[in-house]
């Protein structure tokens, strides 16, 4: 079953492939700066990282961070994504070099164990994210709607509407080629929409305290925040979901595929690594403090007594930024709206994706069926909430980051043994000080992401799931 996978890179490669492998050749030779530019024109697969990842757990982790420590953790996404790259970019490396299913490779060279616990782990991890983005994008639409003369417009209804434009989206993708283009370009205009929208936040807001900002670049742990009448907000948890928002199990499934569909091979990994880092890190790294810095302007500088603590929602922040004396209604509502809103609809998208992919690999369940219609729609559950998380607060991100992070390091410790196996990589292999330095930064990210995550589920473990049944239980009983 796990050779439904096989078709893109085992085919001859067509018209367009052969064309961009002649760009390749042609481009080694040139200039640095040609080069680069000539890179740029052919990424793609790290957009798509990009767009997933940017979406409830980064927004709702960068701007309570930015509330809660001002710029004291704009140190945290950057590092994050810098660790899932080591990963990323060893997943590129064995993909491409071994043109083999990943799925398949990681069975027969790690064991099933790991195999199917990453499987299973990316399409839980899609589901589960799902409820938080249809909440954060039925909240922002349901605004945007009073703004046009729509008031109170049914959640239910927007989360609808959100639903039928992801899976549209969605199924776009494995019509043809061609249309998979189409697919990375729309994600692409996606993911600088969602720069654009929170630059121009930033720009209205300005930055009060610039010294700080650069100090919030070194990597320390800040004081506790206390807020008066609230629980008090622990740095550690903070930052251990900003790192688990960067990089996540499904991204981490659908990436080789990706690459897979756009019929890259060994010719292409110089060119994967220019787009997990142009592509993936830069983007993600300019949005994500981006929005930290907005929020820190906002609430933690110039009202902190506006920040709600725990209790603050994502209507509340764009409600704050829409004041006279702030950013006004047309930056404040549509700008900051428009920008959640790409977030939300670009992150389902991926998710959607990512199930399909899995099921395809693990099931069986091809391309063009309906059960791979299926396998892609399963997270499509998440649109319960819109209405069942209708007063969702932004810290619910923050344990569910965690748990989300807690289903990544046995993918990580199967990639580590991919690339120190000789009888999968044989050759290729990565050897001497640069193969050296490779594995250990791999094996760097899985112990901090542990490390990390221990930490918090001792700590905060016990009221996790307290605080999700009574945001749950509030929810449904103002539903209809």
């Amino acid at each position: 079953m796990a050779g439904t996978m096989d078709e893109p890179t085992s085919a001859s490669p067509t018209a367009a492939e052969t064309r961009e492998t002649a760009s390749l050749g042609a481009l080694r030779g040139a200039s640095p700066a040609k080069r680069a530019f000539g890179y740029f024109k052919l990424m793609g697969p790290g957009y798509m990282q990009s767009a997933m990842t940017l979406g409830g757990g980064t927004a709702f982790s960068a701007i309570f961070a930015g509330a809660a420590f001002g710029y004291e953790l704009i140190w945290v996404a950057p590092l994050g994504m810098i660790l899932g790259v080591i990963v990323l970019s060893a997943v590129a490396h064995q993909t491409l070099s071994t043109e083999e299913d990943p799925f398949g490779a990681m069975k027969k060279h790690a064991g099933g164990f790991f195999a199917y616990g990453w499987g299973i782990a990316a399409i839980l991890s899609s589901i589960i994210w799902q409820f938080a983005q249809y909440a954060l994008a039925a909240s922002m639409l349901v605004l945007l709607a009073g703004q046009v003369g729509w008031a109170d417009a049914p959640r239910w209804v927007m989360g609808l509407v959100a639903l039928v434009w992801c899976v549209a989206v969605a199924l776009l993708y494995d019509r043809s080629p061609r249309l998979v283009r189409v697919y990375e370009n729309l994600l692409k205009a996606m993911v600088w929409l969602i720069i654009l929208c929170f630059a121009v936040v930033v720009a209205k807001t300005g930055i009060p305290e610039p010294g700080k900002l650069l100090t919030g670049l070194v990597p320390h742990i800040p004081a506790e925040r206390v807020i008066e009448g609230g629980d008090p907000i622990r740095p550690v948890t903070v930052i251990v979901s900003g790192l688990a928002a960067a990089v996540g199990v499904n991204m981490l499934f659908v990436y080789p595929y990706t690459l897979r569909r756009r019929g890259w091979r060994r010719d292409h990994r110089t060119l994967a690594r220019y787009d997990l880092i142009f592509g993936m890190f830069v983007p993600y790294a300019i949005a994500a403090s981006l929005i930290l810095i907005a929020a820190a302007s906002v609430l933690h500088f110039d009202a902190p007594e506006l920040f709600a603590g725990k209790k603050l929602s994502p209507d509340a922040v764009a409600q704050l930024l829409a004041a006279p004396d702030r950013l006004g209604p047309g930056v404040g509502v549509w700008v900051f709206g428009l920008g959640i809103i790409a977030m939300a609809l670009s992150s389902i998208t991926m998710q959607m994706l990512c199930s399909g992919f899995a099921c395809e690999t693990m099931f069986g369940w091809k391309r063009g069926t309906r059960l791979h219609v299926v396998g892609t729609l399963l997270p499509a559950i998440g649109v319960l909430g819109a209405v069942y998380w209708s007063e969702m607060a932004m810290w619910i991100a923050v344990p569910t980051n965690v748990v989300c992070g807690l289903l990544m390091p046995l993918a990580y410790v199967g990639f580590i043994i991919l690339q120190r196996s000789r009888a999968y990589l044989g050759a290729d292999r990565p050897e001497g000080f640069g193969g050296a330095a490779w594995v250990a930064g791999m094996i760097v990210a899985t112990v901090v992401l542990l490390g990390g995550l221990g930490t918090v589920i001792v700590k905060d473990g016990p009221g996790y799931l307290q605080r999700a049944i009574d945001a749950l239980g509030s929810s449904s009983e103002d539903s209809p």
